[in-house]
């Protein structure tokens, strides 16, 4: 198990470094575009590839998306608690107390930890999550007309189409499904790469506040989805899996999401780092608990 977990967060930690690495040789880095290629193209791209070949039934769908729904908006009431802890101002902290990273990260773990019977509950909680950090996250983010946000938010699109595919049971056509897939290639990379490029910028500080955090949301989390998870009656594979996405490090999007919305992006930044690098130690023993 912890071969095969490190075989899944080595990416994340070569892309980081390697956007690390990168700026200090001094080489530039365009984070404005690099954010709006991703944002624009990229995610809803990543979005279509992970879900168009999906398999799971109505009922459980909508039964699982109820229930994470339900610890993401836990945990964005819980936000304002944790800000006064840590001394930070709720909006920095609300996205990635109610974000993790689910996708690039999470499915890879509930497939190699449930096989392939829990892969489809893993891509309903990766939906859930993606529906609201692209809907109320572009909202809070906006500077102007929310409304406006959310029809020019590509991703939002990405997630309708996912939906209706999955519940109608319908592919998307061979020659889309290639496209969308190749130009989902390249989104994890540049998200990983950028995040590496704040993280030459972090002070000491901010690790240690991102280590406080992690401490907080990571117990949090898990004792939150595993009470919805019981009230709303899922079973128990879907119940352990809840708890292992909600678990998951803080995303790399949020870091995006910061950078574009000019929220303290550097700190959130650290928040990312400091979730992943803990990620090491507690997913075997929380994984080990629950299989």
């Amino acid at each position: 198990m912890l071969a095969e977990l490190f075989a899944v967060m080595a990416p994340v930690l070569a892309g980081a470094g390697l956007g690390y690495v990168w700026v200090r040789l001094g080489h530039p880095y365009p984070v404005d575009f690099i954010t709006r290629l991703v944002f624009n193209i990229g995610t809803p791209s990543l979005v279509l590839a992970s879900l168009a070949g999906a398999d799971i039934d109505a009922a459980t769908f909508g039964q699982t998306m109820l229930a994470a729904a339900l610890v993401i908006i836990t945990m964005g009431a819980a936000t304002f608690l944790v800000a006064k802890l840590l001394h930070r101002h709720w909006r920095v902290l609300l996205a990635p107390m109610m974000y993790p990273n689910t996708g690039n990260m999470g499915l890879p773990v509930v497939l190699y930890a449930f096989g392939s019977a829990g892969f489809a509950y893993g891509i309903t909680v990766m939906v859930t999550v993606s529906l609201f950090q692209f809907t109320l996250g572009a909202v809070l983010n906006n500077q102007g007309n929310p409304l406006k946000t959310l029809l020019k938010t590509p991703t939002v699109y990405a997630i309708i189409i996912s939906m209706v595919l999955l519940l109608t049971d319908t592919s998307l056509p061979a020659w889309l499904a290639n496209t969308v897939d190749l130009m989902s290639g390249f989104t994890v990379p540049l998200m990983l790469i950028t995040l590496g490029v704040a993280l030459a910028n972090i002070q000491v500080k901010n690790l240690r506040s991102g280590l406080g955090f992690s401490l907080i949301r990571i117990p949090l989390a898990a004792v939150v989805a595993w009470l919805i998870a019981g009230w709303v009656g899922l079973p128990p594979l879907a119940q352990s899996i809840l708890v292992v996405q909600m678990c998951m490090p803080v995303a790399v999007f949020n870091y995006l999401f910061a950078q574009r919305a000019q929220r303290e992006p550097v700190y959130v930044a650290s928040l990312v780092f400091c979730s992943t690098l803990l990620a090491l130690i507690y997913l075997p023993v929380l994984l080990a608990l629950l299989m």
